[in-house]
C-alpha cells in the first residue's frame, strides 16, 4: 500500500479515536447517578480475620463504606456499578445489620457463605476488575467456620417434637388428608402433589434456621441433569423443594421433624419472562397455604435467586443420577 493511501486511513483512524473519546466524555454527564455512602448504624460484629474477609470482597456492594474506584466512576460501567450497590444493599446491607432479628442474621449469613461457595459472589465481572476481591479456599473455611459457630444447635428441641406428634396425629385421622379443589399460588400456579413421587435432586441441612430440605425433579429436569443440560434448563423443568423441621436427639442424630413448606420452581421462558424464566410457589403447612399477599411475590423470590442468574437461576447443585 502506497504512502498516499495509507494518509487517508490514518485519518479516518484518528477520527474515529476522536469521536469514541468524545462520546465517553459525553456519557459521563448523561444520567449520572450517585453512590452514597450513608452513616454505618449496626456494622456486623465479627473476628477480625472474617470482617477482614468479608469487607474485601463483599463490602463494596453491601454495605455503607464502598469504596468506589477511579475507575468505576467511568460511564458506562459506572451505571452498572452503582445498579449493584443499590440492589446488593437491598439483599444485604452489613452496615444496618443490628437493625435485623436474629434468625434474619443467621439466614443472611447463611446464604452469603453459601453463595460465595458456590461461585456466585463475588460476580465474575467485579473480581475480574477488582482482583484483590477472590475469595480463596482458605478465605470459604474461615468463613464457613465462623458460620457454624455462631449457630447453636439445641437437643431434644420438645417444641418441635410436640409439633411432630401434632401434625403425625392429624394425619393419621384425615385432617390433613388434601381437599379435592388444590390450592393455587396468587400467581396461578397450583399445587403439584405428584412431586412426591419425583426423584431427589439434592438436599440441604439448613442448621443457620434448623431445617432440613430435599429438593425433587421432574422427570423433565432428571433427564436434563443426565445429559447435563442445566444451563439453561429446558422449559417444562419443575424443581419442588420440601422442607421439615430439623430435629436433634441427645445422641447427636438429625431427622426430619413437622412439615413446613413446598416450594416450586417451574421453568417456562416465555410464560414467565417477567421472573427471569421461572414461575416460582410456595405452600405453607401441612393445609398447603398460598405464600405471598400479592402475586408479585414472585418477585421477591427472582431477586432472592438474581446471584445465581449465570446459573439460570438456580441454587441447586444436582446430584448425578
Amino acid at each position: 500500500m502506497s504512502a498516499v493511501s495509507q494518509t487517508p486511513l490514518k485519518k479516518i483512524i484518528i477520527s474515529l479515536v476522536f469521536v469514541v473519546l468524545g462520546c465517553l466524555l459525553i456519557l459521563q454527564f448523561i444520567n449520572r447517578p450517585v453512590i452514597e455512602n450513608p452513616p454505618v448504624t449496626g456494622d456486623l460484629q465479627a473476628p477480625q480475620e472474617v470482617k477482614a474477609i468479608l469487607k474485601r470482597a463483599c463490602y463494596d456492594c453491601h454495605s455503607n463504606e464502598s469504596n468506589i474506584r477511579w475507575y468505576d466512576k467511568i460511564a458506562p460501567a459506572y451505571w452498572k456499578v452503582a445498579e449493584d450497590v443499590k440492589k446488593g444493599r437491598e439483599g444485604l446491607n452489613f452496615s444496618v445489620w443490628s437493625a435485623m432479628a436474629k434468625p434474619e442474621q443467621a439466614a443472611k449469613l447463611w446464604e452469603a457463605v453459601n453463595q460465595i461457595q458456590a461461585g456466585a459472589m463475588p460476580i465474575k465481572s467485579y473480581q475480574i476488575v477488582h482482583p484483590g476481591t477472590k475469595v480463596s479456599a482458605t478465605d470459604l473455611l474461615i468463613l464457613r467456620n465462623y458460620l457454624s459457630g455462631t449457630v447453636t444447635s439445641k437437643l431434644a428441641d420438645t417444641s418441635k417434637t410436640n409439633a411432630l406428634d401434632i401434625q403425625y396425629d392429624k394425619w393419621a385421622k384425615g385432617a390433613e388428608a388434601p381437599k379435592t379443589n388444590l390450592p393455587v399460588a396468587l400467581n396461578g400456579i397450583e399445587f403439584i402433589p405428584d412431586y412426591k413421587n419425583w426423584q431427589v435432586v439434592t438436599t440441604s441441612d439448613r442448621f443457620d434456621n434448623n431445617s432440613l430440605r430435599v429438593v425433587f425433579g421432574n422427570d423433565i429436569a432428571i433427564k436434563a441433569i443426565k445429559k447435563n443440560h442445566i444451563n439453561p434448563w429446558p422449559n417444562g423443568a419443575i424443581f419442588a423443594k420440601v422442607a421439615w423441621d430439623r430435629l436433634k436427639d441427645a445422641n447427636g442424630n438429625v431427622k426430619t421433624g413437622a412439615f413446613k413448606q413446598v416450594e416450586y420452581m417451574i421453568k417456562n421462558d416465555k410464560k414467565y419472562a417477567s421472573t427471569a424464566g421461572w414461575g416460582f410457589a410456595r405452600f405453607k403447612t401441612p393445609k398447603m397455604l398460598p405464600y405471598g399477599k400479592t402475586r408479585l411475590f414472585a418477585t421477591e423470590c427472582v431477586n432472592c435467586h438474581r446471584p445465581m442468574k449465570n446459573n439460570d437461576f438456580v441454587f441447586t447443585m444436582p446430584v448425578k443420577h
